[in-house]
């Protein structure tokens, strides 16, 4: 009987963990509007607001975003200039690609290989690993990234960062272009 209970109740948890990582989908924003085209939106300056929140909820850093982007046909160069409230600054440039089906590439200096993303109706998806000095070492950090369009000059960001597939924080931004 113990045996019978602790097999259901295993059975239960597991569905229930399978449920529990399902999370949103790219076609979930299918159509969604407005339609976001990074070109369209990430052309001109931009500035953003952010805030990063550890695993717990609690805010440890926040900081603005001053960017520039510039495109040239289905390639483009988004140069962005952090300040954070301690007063560090930091830079990262992007080169992005875009692909067929509404997908893009990108490079920047901090990532490990290739970022992958992909916009569906207002939504943008976008994955890499970002190497993040800590403390004097760098640790290699994933990223999931959303991004919202809301109208034509604002845009939602929120990302997950972790490592070994577990969640050490999250990003939110608002985006403003002017």
């Amino acid at each position: 009987m113990k045996k019978r209970i602790l097999f259901s109740a295993t059975a239960l948890l597991s569905a229930l963990a399978l449920v529990g990582c399902t999370g949103q989908q790219l076609a979930d924003y299918q159509n969604e509007t407005p339609s976001l085209d990074l070109a369209t939106y990430f052309n001109g300056p931009l500035e953003a607001h952010g805030i990063f929140q550890d695993r717990s909820g609690k805010v440890v850093k926040r900081f603005i975003v001053k960017m520039e982007g510039r495109w040239t046909g289905n390639k483009g160069v988004l140069d962005e200039h952090f300040t954070y409230s301690d007063g560090t600054k930091e830079r990262r440039v992007w080169h992005l690609e875009k692909l067929a089906d509404g997908r893009y590439t990108g490079t920047a200096g901090d990532v490990e290989g290739q970022a992958q993303g992909q916009i569906s109706g207002n939504a943008f998806n976008w994955q890499y690993t970002l190497k993040l000095p800590v403390d004097g070492k760098t640790y290699s950090v994933q990223f999931d990234d959303w991004m919202y369009l809301m109208d034509d000059r604002v845009m939602l960001n929120r990302a997950t960062m972790s490592k070994f597939g577990i969640k050490l924080g999250e990003v939110t931004l608002s985006f403003y272009k002017s």
